[in-house]
């Protein structure tokens, strides 16, 4: 292809996709901008007064307990929730590889919770974790044992939204890496088996290894979306008992729309926005050099 056809022919893609990246690149810098212009100013909703005060909304966030409180609730969840997830995702690909009778059905009840939505399963799971007539408490008082506040007890609330979350998205853990386990070759298997590998070390020194791409991968999508924590917190505790599950979400949530400070949610949205980036650099980083 000469080059005089090799640019017409690239121009022409450019143009075609012109429109579209415009759209894409529009409803993603107008809002962030927008809430990093108002995140240096304190606006009064009612009177409609926007007054430019700098950084004064960042320090006085950084300052605060409960800002604190939010951002330590939200990285203990992050931590939580997607390590587990992606370690019980990786122990049922492994328990469910291979061709036998039932896989299908079985495959079909893990991925059930995922399927559901999230405001039925908090639904669900509040009745589970009532304090009265809650199954957990039921089987806990059948044991001999004392009731638990699930969702009314500082100390326990934030752990039963984690159990929650393990609950619903575990099955998308299992499903990348299953998908990732029967893309290996099974020649692979048979000649370690035939080495004299036992299913272990096959494991360990194979597949694992092999499979450590889509973990990276899943591990990445299950941290990001974790970090965003919500729509559990609002239906299960609303951020309560004492601001034991309140998260940054949620905090921001409270500061735009309860408050209607709007700055101050501005704010901490931008310090989240960082954060949530600085996380995603990591792991990109980290899926580059296992690619190369």
């Amino acid at each position: 292809m000469k080059d005089k056809d090799r640019i017409a022919y690239n121009s022409f893609f450019y143009i075609i996709f012109a429109p579209a990246l415009l759209l894409i690149l529009f409803l993603t810098t107008y809002p962030i901008g927008t809430i990093v212009y108002n995140s240096f100013f304190s606006y009064d909703f009612i009177s409609g007064v926007r007054e430019f005060i700098g950084l004064e909304n960042y320090s006085r966030i950084i300052g605060e307990d409960l800002f604190r409180r939010s951002f330590i609730n939200t990285l203990i969840f992050t931590l939580s929730a997607s390590f587990l997830e992606v370690f019980l995702g990786v122990l049922l690909a492994f328990l469910l590889y291979g061709s036998f009778r039932g896989k299908r059905a079985a495959s079909l009840i893990i991925i059930f919770p995922m399927i559901i939505s999230t405001m039925v399963i908090c639904a669900v799971w509040s009745t589970f974790f009532h304090y009265e007539i809650g199954l957990f408490n039921y089987i806990l008082g059948q044991l001999g044992l004392e009731p638990v506040g699930w969702l009314t007890d500082r100390n326990v609330a934030l752990t039963s939204i984690i159990l929650v979350d393990i609950w619903q998205w575990t099955p998308f853990a299992y499903l990348i890496i299953q998908a990732g386990m029967g893309s290996i070759p099974g020649e692979l298997f048979e000649a370690a088996r035939i080495d004299g590998a036992r299913g272990d070390q096959i494991a360990m020194r194979i597949t694992l290894p092999i499979l450590s791409g889509q973990i990276l991968l899943v591990l990445m999508l299950r941290t990001l979306d974790t970090f965003r924590l919500f729509d559990k917190v609002y239906a299960l505790t609303g951020g309560g008992p004492a601001n034991a599950t309140q998260t940054l979400s949620f905090f921001i949530y409270r500061e735009g729309f309860s408050f209607f400070n709007f700055g101050r949610a501005s704010a901490a949205s931008v310090m989240t926005l960082f954060f949530v980036a600085f996380l995603a650099l990591f792991y990109v980083r980290k899926l580059l050099k296992e690619e190369s």
